[in-house]
């Protein structure tokens, strides 16, 4: 079939993303009226039903989550089109879709992000936050910061930077508490655990690599503070709430500034990679590659 008006498109995927006629019309700067009407006519001239409505609520129809993923795809087509034209005149435009995690983003890549978009000012970033292991095509994201060692091999990945996990604490605590010199140590005192992948981190693996061949141990932990959200463990850190043990390049602020020790420093992880994840059945935009250079070329320059 023949789509005459993309803006019928758009506001299919908008009514999908926000759940609402309203909210949709809204996000488009057009009248709720209008925004109805244009879906009307794209379900009439596709026979077939969208989305189910009531007075009071709107939900995508089986039929509407397929027509919404192609019509997500055509529109993203279209999209990098224009911005393969723009890079011929040094230009990127377009959109990106970047996820990673809330400790990261806020101690390193806020400031980053900020100069990046100064430099590209026709770039828009839409940016999730949070720990949680997100589904690159299903949630549309274009590229993805992710620690450790990757699990599905259909991804494209460029390794970013080498962090260990490092034992850390505040002063204050140390003050209350006495300051662990061993790692066995840590089995007796307050630590702060977070989730990883939808499981209580309590086994911290630590190596100390100053001994030929290095020395591995592995600490059962115990603590009464746990959260899904790694920042939090770090915030409870500095408040003095106990140890946590987590990736330096988080906490590479706080350890500069004196707010945390870092305990045990001969004991660390196994190197944890950072990655820049990308789908690999799509197309990399060039402003995605221009953001993933961007990054990799400043998490070098941290050593």
């Amino acid at each position: 079939m023949k789509f005459e008006n993309m803006d019928e498109l758009r506001v299919a995927l908008a009514c999908a993303r926000d759940g609402s006629l309203t909210a949709a019309a809204a996000a488009l700067q057009i009248t709720p009226a209008a925004a109805s009407a244009s879906l009307k006519r794209l379900e009439a001239r596709l026979a077939v039903r969208l989305f189910e409505r009531s007075t009071r609520s709107m939900r995508i129809t089986p039929q509407g989550e397929l027509f919404c993923a192609y019509a997500q795809r055509a529109l993203d087509l279209l999209d990098e089109a224009r911005g393969q034209l723009d890079a011929h005149h040094q230009r990127l435009v377009g959109a990106i879709r970047l996820a990673a995690p809330s400790d990261l983003t806020r101690q390193i890549l806020l400031p980053w992000l900020e100069v990046f978009s100064q430099q590209h000012p026709a770039v828009e970033l839409h940016l999730t936050v949070g720990d949680a292991m997100r589904d690159l095509l299903r949630d549309q994201v274009d590229v993805a910061l992710r620690y450790g060692v990757l699990q599905d091999s259909t991804m494209v990945a460029r390794r970013l930077f080498d962090a260990h996990r490092v034992v850390c604490a505040a002063p204050a605590y140390l003050e209350r508490h006495g300051t662990p010199q061993h790692p066995d140590d840590l089995a007796r005192h307050e630590c702060l655990s977070f989730h990883i992948r939808g499981r209580r981190h309590l086994v911290w693996q630590l190596e100390n690599t100053q001994n030929s061949p290095p020395e591995r141990v592995e600490v059962r932990v115990n603590g009464r503070l746990s959260s899904d959200d790694a920042e939090v463990a770090h915030r409870w850190a500095l408040a003095g709430q106990g140890i946590v043990y987590k990736s330096g390049l988080d906490m590479r602020h706080s350890l500069a500034s004196g707010a945390l020790v870092r305990l045990l420093p001969q004991w660390q992880s196994a190197p944890m990679p950072l990655y820049a994840v990308l789908p690999s059945n799509r197309f990399i935009p060039a402003r995605v590659r221009a953001l993933v250079d961007f990054l990799a070329q400043r998490f070098a320059a941290l050593g």
